[in-house]
């Protein structure tokens, strides 16, 4: 028998060599080259994940919109656009016992009622999966298993039973006949998936993958796993905290960034109604350095608490350090401050805080950070009831932020009577309960906060 040859494939890019190296020649990675088995040429493996190759007329192409599957878990709705849609592809990535598996079996225990659904697990036995259920007190009687890692047995379950929703935990543990490399690799990582999306949107069934994650919190296996699903979803907030952050990266049926919450309880992940509740601590009384700022996660207005702690420096260097925001637009905004507003932070440690471990991208934070970073500085407390939002530039404006009216009108829902925002968000009609104090830069807001004081 003829020795089968070798080749060493890139882990990040799925580039290969014939040798190993240090550094991939393809990516310039360093340390990512695994010894796999070369694939021997196969025909007739792809073909087109529409049915018909023939040249069609967009005009004549009638649109249908797909009615969604709702999964029964209103913040896992949010996240999806409104639920599931039919022949769509999910991928829920997150960090190990974060929740993937119980928020799924969560969903289809209750999906299982209404429709065919089917749960493929290749990481646990069947006893494992029907203890968890039991221990969660889930009614899984109508829902079907299959614990299976060879992708041919599970796509010819899938062609034999024809599920409405179907579950693959996790994508990483399959693997196909047409390829000699070990599960978990890139060939069969992006085989596998390649083969469930092209079934998915041939049959209409939709497909859900679990993926695990990296040490970095990137999704683990090629970048084109994302690439070819149709929604995105990651797992943050930390893992021994009580609280569930599942956050859509990318979503072609609904908004990107769409945030939803859930809090870990012993009947498996409950979800949120009022999230803005998490993200804002109880002070007994009024204290500096606190700033509550109107967040926009995809079409959700989130009230989230700003801390900064400005203390005397010690070292030729101050600190500056942030969690939950980031931390180049930190010294960014402190050189504005001292520039426009005359506030010298250079021998002071800055340290600014997100409550509730929710991750802010967005630059609509600029301005209740320089707030809570100018009342910690100065020991003295903003208003109770007060919030803030506002991109700040380097030339000392305050830039509008995108929907403006819907955050306001979340603020005074939760009873907050001022605001300090862009001029450019002014409301033309007044807002009940709130009081609106527009800015243009970033001295005046300065000023206003000392005149609120």
């Amino acid at each position: 028998m003829a020795k089968q040859k070798t080749v060493y494939t890139c882990a990040e890019c799925g580039g290969s060599s014939p040798k190993w190296q240090g550094q991939c020649p393809h990516c310039n990675a360093w340390n990512t080259l695994v010894e796999s088995l070369a694939e021997t040429a196969a025909t007739n493996r792809f073909s087109a994940i529409a049915g018909t190759g023939r040249l069609q007329r967009l005009a004549e192409i009638r649109p249908r919109e797909e009615s969604r599957i709702a999964t029964g878990i209103e913040e896992f709705d949010r996240v999806l656009g409104g639920g599931l849609v039919a022949g769509g592809v999910v991928l829920i990535g997150g960090d190990p016992g974060i929740g993937k598996s119980t928020l799924l079996l969560q969903a289809l225990a209750e999906l299982a009622g209404r429709h065919s659904a089917l749960y493929v697990t290749g990481e646990e036995s069947g006893e494992q999966v029907a203890l968890r259920a039991q221990r969660l007190q889930l009614d899984a009687g109508r829902m079907q298993l299959l614990t299976e890692i060879h992708l041919e047995k599970i796509l010819a379950a899938l062609l034999e039973h024809k599920p409405r929703i179907a579950v693959m935990d996790s994508i990483q543990t399959l693997y196909s006949d047409a390829l000699q490399s070990a599960p978990g690799s890139v060939a069969q990582v992006r085989e596998c998936a390649a083969q469930l999306t092209r079934y998915a949107k041939q049959s209409g069934t939709c497909i859900v993958f679990v993926g695990h994650v990296t040490k970095e919190g990137a999704l683990a296996g090629p970048r084109v796993l994302e690439h070819i699903v149709d929604t995105v979803l990651y797992f943050e907030g930390d893992p021994n905290s009580s609280f569930r952050l599942v956050r859509a990266c990318k979503n072609r049926f609904g908004a990107v960034n769409e945030l939803g919450v859930f809090a870990m309880t012993d009947r498996g992940l409950r979800g949120v109604s009022n999230p803005s509740a998490l993200f804002l601590s109880q002070h007994e009384q009024q204290v500096a350095g606190s700033c509550v700022l109107v967040t926009q996660e995809g079409t959700r207005p989130l009230l989230v608490e700003i801390q900064a702690l400005v203390d005397e420096a010690h070292s030729p260097s101050p600190r500056r350090l942030s969690v939950g925001l980031e931390q180049n637009r930190l010294a960014m905004l402190l050189a504005v401050l001292h520039r426009h507003a005359g506030i010298a932070c250079f021998d002071q440690d800055v340290f600014v805080n997100a409550v509730g471990g929710v991750k802010i991208n967005e630059p609509a934070a600029d301005l209740a950070v320089l707030l809570a970073i100018v009342s910690s500085l100065r020991n003295r407390p903003l208003p109770k009831k007060l919030i803030a939002f506002g991109e700040v530039g380097l030339a000392g404006e305050i830039r509008p932020a995108p929907r403006g009216q819907e955050r306001l009108k979340e603020a005074a829902k939760l009873g907050f009577t001022h605001a300090l925002i862009p001029k450019a968000n002014a409301p033309k009609q007044p807002i009940k309960g709130i009081e609106v104090i527009a800015l243009e830069r970033v001295e005046q807001a300065v000023d206003k906060m000392r005149e609120l004081n």
